[in-house]
């Protein structure tokens, strides 16, 4: 009996494409050594994704490809179409999630704390201040549609604000501007369901930027966070609600703040997470009892069809004969 074959998404276009091409190689590294039959399928820059993956004979894919295109449902989307079961949550969950303007305005309505924001248009940016108005200072200016931290900025005043926003603008044409919140950054990590634990992020920047998250080796790392355990415990159920609000699935990692005055609010949640070796989830998973190898082999096993096409028949449908009606006027 043949081994099944999974294939390893990664690479991309977006700019997200060297934390995708990390993750893919250690991920094949992983499973090749726990002995799975693996192939690497590395999405190039203006490649036709769909003939890439109708070409790749694979029994299930292990989705890698972080970004656009492969956070967004995309990806999920021709799977599902060529009926290739695949690792992350469905094309819904992962687009909600990767759209942070829906994924807060689902927060908002499952009364999960997430910081007050307003978004903005590339056709609004001449009333950007008019706008902004007595929103307040700091705040944080983020691409509506990206990760890794790409295009996100802190402003102070209203020069600073404009500038982010403009910066912000070059990733995406809708941008949220989100009042800063002052607290430790903590991410929960879920696994098919189970809940691992959590990390305390500590970066020596204002927030836990791109080179904070991969170029700095001055971040550092709390496992388990540096909270009271009763308030670590609310942090996972409110993590495992969020995760629940957008119906997502798979390995998850949940954005969360926590500030001196008890509050706690949600930013976001990850249907991708990174898998390199300095990615938050593989640690959170580590300290759960997880090796690198289980974390991949566990994510593996959960690939799967959320919409499986129906097998027609080719028997035809024989539909009753009705009895004529008749209808007094």
């Amino acid at each position: 009996m043949s081994r099944s074959r999974t294939g390893v998404i990664m690479g991309g276009a977006s700019s997200e494409r060297e934390v995708s091409l990390r993750s893919g190689d250690a991920v094949c590294r992983a499973l090749t050594q726990a002995g799975h039959d693996v192939v690497r399928v590395e999405y190039a820059p203006g490649q036709d994704l769909c003939s890439l993956l109708r070409g790749t004979w694979m029994d299930r894919a292990f989705i890698a490809l972080h970004g656009r295109h492969g956070e967004d449902g995309c990806v999920q989307g021709v799977l599902e179409l060529l009926g290739i079961p695949y690792t992350g949550s469905s094309v819904m969950s992962s687009a909600l999630a990767m759209d942070k303007l829906k994924a807060k305005e689902l927060f908002r309505l499952y009364n999960l704390p997430t910081p007050p924001y307003y978004s903005i248009q590339r056709s609004e940016r001449a009333e950007l201040l008019e706008l902004h108005s007595s929103f307040g200072f700091p705040v944080v200016v983020k691409p509506r549609r990206e990760g890794s931290s790409f295009g996100v900025g802190l402003a102070s005043s209203r020069t600073e604000l404009e500038a982010a926003v403009d910066a912000a603008f070059e990733f995406d044409d809708c941008v949220l501007v989100e009042r800063f919140v002052a607290g430790k950054e903590i991410a929960v990590g879920i696994l098919n369901g189970r809940v691992l634990g959590a990390i305390e992020i500590a970066p020596k920047a204002p927030f836990y930027d791109y080179d904070a998250k991969y170029r700095s080796n001055e971040t550092e790392y709390f496992i388990p966070a540096r909270i009271p355990e009763t308030r670590c415990l609310g942090l996972l159920n409110l993590a495992e609600r969020a995760a629940a609000a957008l119906d997502c699935s798979g390995a998850l990692r949940v954005d969360l703040l926590v500030t001196e005055g008890q509050n706690e609010y949600v930013l976001e949640v990850n249907t991708l997470p990174g898998m390199t070796e300095t990615s938050l989830l593989p640690k959170i998973a580590q300290a759960a009892g997880y090796s690198f190898a289980d974390l991949c082999e566990a994510i593996a096993s959960g690939a799967k069809l959320y919409s499986p096409v129906r097998k027609q028949s080719s028997k035809p449908v024989e539909l009753p004969t009705a009895e004529p009606v008749l209808i007094a006027v």
